[in-house]
């Protein structure tokens, strides 16, 4: 069976393309180069994702969605730019899962991934610290690598605060266990 790959590949409205990353648009406050999307109405808990047919479903409610039946692949047939933009999203969720402990109540989960989702200093495609530099292009100039480093930035800020509300979605003195159990696991066996 193979991995899940992005219903965002399908998409007739091609997003802007850095080396082979995609600026797709995204359902957030977080500032960034991101075209932002409508708020579902009405309005959803944190927790959750709108439907897949809705206008405010985004590529971070599909990485969340799909997280932990991808992190079982080993192999991803890439079949289009929004899989780039997954299996970059897919990675960082693990590396947030990494830095929650079972003891962790909600305030201390929220300073370790938020710290290392504010952290500027992270490797983007085509960086030699990169680990995916064989499925992604550099981008030209660095003008691009700038508005592709702030994209990505952008992803990973809105991306740590949805993953915490799902991890602490019952409790806010426990994360789920649900959600831990897939700290040892690495998609494709490779971290950011």
């Amino acid at each position: 069976m193979p991995a899940y790959n992005s219903m965002f590949n399908n998409d007739p409205n091609i997003p802007r393309l850095i080396g082979n990353v995609p600026l797709l648009p995204l359902r957030t406050k977080t500032r960034g180069p991101a075209y932002v999307l409508p708020q579902p109405n009405p309005p959803i808990p944190a927790n959750e994702s709108p439907d897949p047919d809705s206008e405010s479903y985004d590529i971070l409610d599909e990485v969340l969605t799909l997280f932990r039946a991808n992190t079982f692949f080993r192999n991803f047939e890439i079949q289009g730019p929004a899989d780039r933009l997954l299996i970059y999203g897919i990675l960082f969720v693990s590396e947030c899962l990494g830095k929650i402990r079972p003891q962790h109540s909600l305030r201390e989960a929220t300073k370790e991934v938020l710290n290392t989702a504010l952290d500027l200093n992270f490797a983007i495609p085509g960086d030699p610290a990169f680990p995916l530099n064989q499925i992604y292009e550099p981008p030209r100039d660095r003008q691009d690598a700038e508005q592709l480093r702030q994209y990505l930035s952008q992803v990973r800020q809105e991306l740590a605060s949805r993953l915490l509300a799902r991890v602490y979605d019952e409790d806010d003195t426990k994360p789920s266990k649900w959600w831990l159990s897939f700290t040892k696991r690495k998609f494709m066996g490779k971290s950011l």
